[in-house]
């Protein structure tokens, strides 16, 4: 009998999850250096071709939200609400990717990836990665304004306020100071008869 698609997908995440958990606890509590990638199979139960089939690197199962996130961002762009304005709409993504990412359980993570200069750089190479799907999303949208480079700097700076704020000493209050410069940078990339850049009718 043929495994339903719906029960696929949920053991397939299941496992995704098993796998995370299993490296985030042995990176904590050994270090993210000494453990390998056979010890996270090993401590996850699974063959470490399995591991591989759902991260593609040592470095991306301590980011094991990276997809949603950047989903996060681009729906942010393609499924606000009808004349909603697209800066406070991104605006409220990375207050909540902010609130997530600052809680006290976060805190043991981002020290981790502070010490990794393998980590540091993925990350970097990541936030890169969601800028330029974020681009594209806001390019892609009809309704918005703005050149191609206008809309991969709006986006920049958007992926940005989250790294800035995230480290601040007040994050909520840095999102709000960030998105005020980001709201004027935009607003110079509208034309006089849409100053808001909302979406179309």
């Amino acid at each position: 009998m043929t495994e339903p698609t719906g029960r696929r997908e949920r053991k397939k995440a299941a496992t995704r999850q098993k796998i995370a958990d299993a490296a985030l606890r042995l990176f904590l509590e050994h270090g993210y250096d000494a453990v390998g990638i056979r010890d996270v199979a090993a401590e996850a139960d699974v063959a470490v071709t399995t591991l591989f089939s759902h991260f593609a690197s040592k470095e991306a199962l301590v980011f094991e939200q990276d997809e949603d996130f950047e989903q996060r961002l681009t729906r942010a762009v393609t499924e606000r609400a009808p004349h909603e304005p697209l800066i406070p709409a991104l605006r409220r993504e990375i207050q909540a990717l902010v609130r997530h990412c600052t809680a006290d359980s976060a805190a043991p993570i981002w020290h981790m990836i502070d010490a990794s200069p393998a980590l540091r750089e993925y990350e970097e190479s990541m936030r890169l990665r969601h800028a330029e799907s974020l681009a594209t999303a806001i390019a892609a949208d009809p309704g918005l304004p703005g050149t191609p480079t206008a809309c991969r700097a709006i986006a920049r700076f958007v992926i940005d306020a989250y790294s800035l704020a995230r480290d601040a000493a007040d994050p909520e209050a840095a999102v709000g100071e960030i998105f005020q410069m980001i709201e004027a940078a935009w607003a110079v990339t509208c034309p006089s008869g849409n100053p808001t850049g909302t979406a179309g009718p």
